[in-house]
């Protein structure tokens, strides 16, 4: 199969993200497969507060060009207060330009989900990135990683951790493969998606 292009999104707006670390393994883990991918920093995008209708920024335009063209992404968000930060959902909330797109939104386009947490919970941020995922139209990945008390298993964008190292760069390998697959051929039927079409638009 030909190689497949993952766009990894995510990090945080901390000096020291471990989120960022994260995902920057698993991408790793995707270009080992073969995979050519990209970062979308969100402290580099510096994107502006979601407004429906408003100015568009070039920095929105450009992150949803590359979204667009990939064949998968792998997102990775730190856990606060019990969800995704607001960082990282305002980016999601630009994914709205590709509403219009053929196909829209992240029409089979396969998702991996990871998330770190300073405490003993990961969990809630993987199932809050899991239903954004289905809304837009897209596959996650059975595997998904969250990570408990980062700040043991990275130090100044560093992994310490072998274990978790090797987790991350599994779920890499497997989102490129799953892509591959998906990028053989169409997954979701006309029936789908004329029935996805009918959702009402953002206001």
């Amino acid at each position: 199969m030909n190689a497949v292009r993952i766009v990894g999104l995510g990090g945080s707006l901390a000096p020291h993200s471990t989120s960022l670390a994260a995902l920057g393994v698993a991408l790793d883990g995707a270009r080992e497969y073969g995979a050519d991918v990209r970062l979308l920093d969100l402290r580099k995008l510096n994107l502006p507060l979601y407004v429906p209708g408003s100015e568009v920024p070039e920095a929105a335009r450009e992150m949803c060009d590359e979204i667009h063209a990939a064949h998968g992404m792998i997102w990775s968000s730190p856990l606060y207060h019990g969800t995704v930060s607001g960082a990282f959902k305002n980016a999601l909330d630009w994914l709205q330009l590709l509403s219009d797109r053929t196909p829209p939104y992240l029409t089979d386009k396969v998702i991996g989900l990871v998330s770190t947490a300073g405490g003993t919970h990961g969990l809630q941020a993987v199932n809050t990135m899991e239903f954004v995922v289905r809304a837009l139209r897209g596959w996650a990945v059975p595997l998904v990683l969250p990570i408990p008390q980062a700040w043991r298993v990275f130090q100044d964008g560093r992994i310490l951790d072998k274990r978790i190292e090797e987790q991350l760069r599994a779920l890499g390998h497997e989102l490129a493969r799953v892509a591959q697959l998906f990028a053989a051929g169409a997954v979701t039927t006309a029936e789908t998606a004329a029935v996805e079409a009918e959702v009402e638009p953002l206001r």
